[in-house]
């Protein structure tokens, strides 16, 4: 039985219509697939190294903040100091000068008074003037020592039974060290702990923008990828990248994050990201870095590089003038940071606003 050209026609038809529908769907596919990024540039056989892991470190200061020293382990230098603005100064009287090798290993282990840090400072026997206060340092002699403990942070004001515990470990050491240590007036220090944590939470900020696909998602290589054009290296944590500062050993401009999940998933390339959040440590970064100016730039451009948009963190659309309206609230903030003697960037502000 032989088929007609009617009958071949149709079948070619029909043929021609499957393979359209198996086209489209394939297409489809793609289109929505998560966006990749190219595979591994390669020199000859081997393939050139990923970006090397970096997270710019909060500085001496910030260091001496974050965790506590044993008192085996010289305290590190910070840059500020003790602040009158930040902290209880509380001074010690000496008999006789005491070398800096019998301040440290005098020390508690640990210089932490629940969630607030404390520090100790000498005034060396040469020094010069009284105001040369050093972290003590071994081989050096002080005729005069004093510490100081953080009167707030992010984790509140310090309180009655705080102070209560600080009295009780500095006068063990001070007594340890022949010397006498003259304390303020609790109340009054805890008074002066709340305002100033008043003021903190009045004017903490963190600024975040979110990156949403608008079509086709994203996989973490596809944005490692475009991020990495703009300056951003990874951070030290799984999904996080950091765009560093022009000054060395301070904290990064802006920080981009992902879903830890997500960058750890076991094939990367086949996870699905549809956003991704930059965020801005205000009160962290100094202003004269121009962080915001940053932000939306940067933000701008990954939104035209991966086909996205810049919303808030509720999705909503943030166009150009949502943007200015944020960066007249950002001066404000930062006129009060600067009026009450926190700048921005500064070392006190890191230690507070931590």
């Amino acid at each position: 039985m032989t088929l007609s050209s009617l009958q071949i026609a149709l079948i070619a038809v029909g043929v021609a219509v499957l393979l359209g529908v198996w086209a489209y769907h394939r297409w489809q596919a793609r289109r929505l697939a998560p966006r990749r990024a190219p595979a591994a540039v390669t020199d000859g056989d081997e393939t050139l190294p990923s970006a090397e892991r970096l997270e710019p470190t909060l500085g001496a200061d910030a260091a001496a903040t974050a965790s506590p020293v044993g008192a085996s382990a010289p305290p590190a230098a910070r840059s500020g100091g003790l602040s009158p603005r930040l902290d209880v100064i509380v001074p010690v009287q000496l008999e006789k000068p005491v070398s800096g090798d019998a301040v440290l290993q005098s020390l508690p282990g640990t210089r932490r008074i629940g969630s607030k840090p404390f520090f100790i400072e000498g005034l060396s026997e040469d020094a010069t003037a009284d105001d040369a206060w050093e972290p003590p340092r071994p081989g050096q002699r002080y005729r005069a020592l004093r510490a100081g403990l953080q009167l707030a942070n992010r984790a509140g004001p310090l309180n009655e039974i705080e102070y209560s515990e600080f009295v009780q470990k500095l006068q063990a050491w001070t007594e340890h060290l022949q010397g006498v240590a003259d304390f303020p007036d609790m109340m009054v220090v805890v008074q002066q702990a709340r305002e100033l944590d008043q003021f903190a939470a009045a004017h903490d900020a963190q600024l975040t923008l979110t990156l949403r696909a608008q079509r086709a998602a994203w996989s973490p290589g596809y944005v490692v990828q475009h991020a990495s054009r703009l300056g951003f290296v990874p951070g030290a944590l799984p999904g996080r990248m950091v765009l560093p500062s022009t000054q060395p050993r301070t904290v990064p401009l802006l920080v981009l994050q992902f879903e830890t999940q997500v960058a750890l998933a076991d094939d990367p390339e086949l996870a699905v990201l549809r956003e991704v959040r930059l965020i801005l440590e205000v009160t962290h970064v100094p202003r004269q870095e121009r962080p915001y100016q940053h932000l939306r730039e940067v933000s701008a451009a990954l939104a035209a590089s991966m086909d996205g948009w810049v919303t808030d963190e509720t999705g909503q659309l943030l166009d150009t003038a949502a943007l200015d309206r944020i960066g007249d609230e950002l001066e404000l903030l930062y006129r009060a940071l600067e009026q009450r003697a926190f700048p921005a960037g500064s070392p006190d502000a890191q230690r507070l606003f931590s």
